[in-house]
């Protein structure tokens, strides 16, 4: 099991939505590790450690989210793995 790392950035109608609560259900769901936080511009910011195949499961329900939020944009970047040991918001 080789673990990846992605740096997420989530724009659109993204807080006030419950859109962290909803990524670290979604996270937990999946067994993913990292944090899920609101940035001051009003997009959310995730990293996400997982295997491959689920952060890609992951990062395609970040681009739908709750239902109540409404995804325009989003960037996916890989990076250094961190080792995480949970899934928390910020």
């Amino acid at each position: 099991m080789e673990l990846k790392h992605f740096k997420i950035i989530v724009s659109g109608r993204v807080q006030g939505v419950f859109y962290r609560a909803s990524a670290k259900e979604k996270a937990d769901e999946l067994g993913i590790k990292g944090f899920v936080r609101n940035q001051p511009n009003g997009d959310v910011y995730l990293e996400a450690e997982a295997e491959e195949d689920i952060l890609y499961k992951y990062i395609k329900w970040c681009n739908i989210g709750p239902a109540t939020a409404k995804v325009n944009r989003i960037e996916a970047q890989p990076g250094e793995v961190v080792g995480f040991e949970s899934f928390d918001v910020k």
